[in-house]
């Protein structure tokens, strides 16, 4: 029978930014590994994670992307493509929260391309944006963010920020300020990459055959 206790979010309120934004990407696999066991409250730990993920995005973007940008730790590229990601992130997230249940198919798909697109965001955020803020930032300042940070985290967790209402919101302001492109366009342009992608495979292997 599977465990009934939700898993519990740790809440610091001090910390060095970068330790700290390190130690939630830690908990979005462990929340992960739970929705997966079968012998775990898969409900409780999708809606854990799913409240952490956005109240740690929206206060990356808030509190820490501005200061690092500002501090020329980054440039404006990188602050866009994190804040992409995490309308990627988003879009997965409300799949994931629609699929009924948790254990059927489309629990597991959703989950597993949540776990795919949180991956790819945690891996390149910590080498592209983490590190040179080692190098950029004072430990001082550092820490300072780490309390900015957590501040409006912690807030958005205790008030609740990742319904399915409130996922879709947010996902749906991304799209109007163009940090992600419509569903739509995406498709068609997935489409055309797919298409390219078959004639170049198939160009290759008329060469070598």
């Amino acid at each position: 029978m599977a465990a009934m206790t939700a898993p519990m979010l740790p809440q610091p309120t001090q910390g060095d930014v970068l330790e700290l934004i390190l130690a939630d990407h830690g908990t979005f696999e462990d929340l992960l590994r739970e929705c997966r066991r079968a012998d775990r409250d898969r409900a409780a730990a999708r809606t854990t994670l799913a409240e952490l993920l956005v109240a740690h995005a929206e206060a990356e973007e808030s509190e820490v992307y501005p200061t690092l940008r500002a501090k020329r730790a980054i440039g404006a590229e990188k602050e866009e493509h994190g804040e992409k990601e995490h309308a990627e992130i988003l879009e997965a997230l409300l799949a994931f929260l629609d699929a009924k249940g948790t254990g059927t198919k489309k629990y597991e798909e959703a989950l597993e391309e949540l776990g795919r697109v949180v991956s790819h965001h945690s891996s390149e955020e910590e080498l592209s944006i983490l590190n040179p803020a080692r190098d950029d930032v004072s430990v001082a300042v550092r820490h300072e963010l780490g309390k900015a940070w957590l501040k409006k985290r912690n807030a958005l967790l205790a008030k609740g920020c990742a319904s399915r209402t409130q996922v879709s919101a947010l996902l749906g302001k991304a799209v109007a300020d163009k940090v992600l492109p419509p569903a739509k366009v995406r498709a068609e342009a997935d489409a055309i990459k797919e298409a390219a992608k078959t004639k170049a495979e198939k160009l290759e292997e008329e060469a070598t055959s």
